[in-house]
């Protein structure tokens, strides 16, 4: 019997959101949920058999630009951890996918999302498993000092520092009270669009070659999300230069992750992220 049913339900969320009437907001914040998704053209063949829904994340408490700090991120990953739950509680969905190259909140929305069984995915844990399927090493090109450290810290929680290469920087932070007179991500991805030269894409560019001639990098990763909107152009410079290297993006990585995960009928391992009464216990946890 025919169905429209499609396979998969996936709740998105951001890593936060803004006050509308911030000075520093660098994604649509109203409109469609194809509209208020980064780059959705990028994604929108993914999402063909996906039943989804775009949550916009915890409003930022710490003030109203976007977030890039350590203290930062802390912050909003605090503020989407209920999130997560009442969205897992709901059992409508049969994955969770986080938004945001930083993926605040991760480990701990994988914790509670086993309890349901869920998937939990997200852009850097995402890319650098990808990453590491498709070369010996990858680097990740990323936008500004203060978030280059902090994604470090991600390379080495997730395991892959023998595997990542380098974080090359394009010096291209997001909008903040620091930064008054940054030029406008927006403003460098529609002169992309309209074959115009963008300062951003051309440091990413510059940056990419140095990772695969200097570093040995074999495939190419974005840190945050305000990032991704280049993968196509970077991808298709490398590839006219003649270098035949892979360049992935968050968002793409992730979905198709929880694709995998959902087909496969798997979540977290209960021994990695147990419950707070484990049928089973082990005396000694190994290095």
């Amino acid at each position: 019997m025919a169905t429209d049913e499609k396979p998969y339900r996936f709740f998105f969320s951001q890593a936060f959101h803004l006050p509308e009437d911030s000075p520093y907001l660098h994604r649509p914040v109203k409109g469609t949920k194809e509209a208020r998704l980064m780059n959705y053209d990028n994604v929108k063949h993914l999402l063909e058999d996906v039943e989804w829904v775009l949550h916009p994340g915890p409003l930022a408490t710490y003030g109203n630009w976007p977030v890039e700090s350590r203290e930062e991120f802390c912050l909003v990953a605090a503020g989407r951890l209920p999130i997560v739950r009442e969205a897992c509680a709901s059992k409508k969905y049969n994955a969770i996918v986080l938004l945001g190259g930083g993926e605040p909140g991760f480990l701990e929305s994988r914790e509670i999302a086993r309890q349901y069984g869920l998937p939990v995915t997200a852009c850097a844990f995402a890319q650098m498993h990808i990453a590491s399927m498709l070369g010996h090493r990858f680097s990740v090109i990323d936008h500004a000092e203060i978030h280059n450290m902090y994604y470090y810290d991600l390379v080495r929680q997730h395991g892959f520092a023998d595997r990542c290469a380098s974080i090359r920087n394009i010096n291209f932070p997001l909008p903040r009270p620091a930064h008054p007179d940054v030029p406008n991500i927006q403003d460098e991805k529609a002169k992309a669009a309209r074959g115009e030269k963008s300062t951003m894409l051309e440091a990413a560019v510059t940056e990419a070659l140095a990772a695969i001639e200097e570093d040995g990098a074999e495939v190419i990763t974005f840190g945050c999300s305000a990032t991704f909107w280049m993968r196509p152009f970077v991808q298709r410079r490398l590839t006219e230069i003649g270098w035949e290297v892979p360049v992935l993006e968050g968002y793409s990585c992730a979905i198709s992750l929880a694709k995998t995960m959902v087909s496969l009928g798997l979540d977290a391992s209960g021994l990695a992220f147990p419950g707070d009464h484990p049928r089973k216990w082990r005396r000694r946890k190994r290095f």
